[in-house]
């Protein structure tokens, strides 16, 4: 199996980040690779709002049928949103690394929560990476080992426990570190500040006020979307459907996207 783990790693450059475009479908990866995406990544909202269930309720199965899909479609580094590791367990943790590595992923992300969003115990959530990370350091190839802790973004604590778990997994030896939209920009510039391992931001919420250049000054090394592409595509969903219910108008269907502009992009990946 080709080795997707050198590539993806050198694009981790604390200072000059790269765009991890999070897809959620075989279509929407090769159109974001056809337009320039260096790399994908899943997204587990993403993909379970394709299913029509809420966030974090897709099954570990789910996740890696659907991950190895992306791998599939495009010669480009896959990387794999795969929540807690589907399990509070450290070894249930290793093991998703290891399935995800014989799918051909590049690396994957691992949160410091389960679905309910409450948060492990610090000392749990940092065996838990150790785990994760011994797990990748024994695969017969690289591997990128994202660990997050998502705490600030759900509201069960700040950046002081933030920085601590942060400081624990670096020192664990963590590939990249992630703690999504810490209160202020100043505050990703601290975490960026505080470690010479990467760091990921999150372009969502008032983060996705500043540009490539801002979070390059700070030193991120790599900027994810999130699910954020496909709620903006749902959000012209909404809006479009709300006109031609409310006011019989169908204007906004004028403003789409060729086919034949969709279909250049997908044939570029067809065997």
């Amino acid at each position: 199996m080709h080795d997707p783990g050198p590539a993806f790693r050198a694009l981790h450059q604390p200072g000059k980040p790269f765009v991890l475009a999070n897809a959620w479908d075989i279509g929407s990866a090769r159109m974001l690779a056809a337009m320039g995406a260096e790399a994908l990544a899943t997204s587990s909202s993403a993909y379970a709002f394709t299913l029509g269930l809420p966030d974090g309720n897709i099954t570990r199965d789910q996740a890696l049928a659907h991950a190895q899909d992306l791998v599939s479609a495009t010669p480009l580094p896959v990387s794999g949103d795969f929540e807690d590791g589907f399990g509070a367990d450290p070894d249930t943790v290793a093991e998703t690394v290891r399935l995800a590595a014989e799918i051909g992923l590049a690396g994957i992300s691992i949160e410091d929560n389960p679905a309910d969003r409450t948060p492990y115990a610090r000392d749990l959530a940092i065996e838990r990476i150790k785990a994760a990370i011994a797990a990748a350091r024994a695969l017969p190839r690289d591997f990128v080992l994202v660990a997050r802790a998502d705490g600030i973004l759900n509201g069960a604590y700040g950046m002081e426990e933030a920085t601590a778990r942060l400081r624990a997994f670096d020192e664990a030896g963590a590939d990249c570190l992630y703690a999504p939209i810490p209160p202020t920009f100043d505050d990703l510039a601290a975490i960026c500040a505080m470690t010479k391992t990467p760091v990921n931001a999150l372009a969502a919420g008032n983060f996705a006020s500043y540009t490539r250049e801002d979070f390059a000054r700070i030193g991120v090394a790599r900027i994810s979307l999130g699910g954020g592409l496909l709620r903006a595509a749902q959000r012209r969903i909404m809006d479009a459907f709300q006109e031609i219910v409310e006011d019989g108008s169908f204007a906004m269907l004028k403003k789409t996207v060729p086919g034949s502009e969709v279909d250049a992009m997908l044939r570029k990946f067809m065997g």
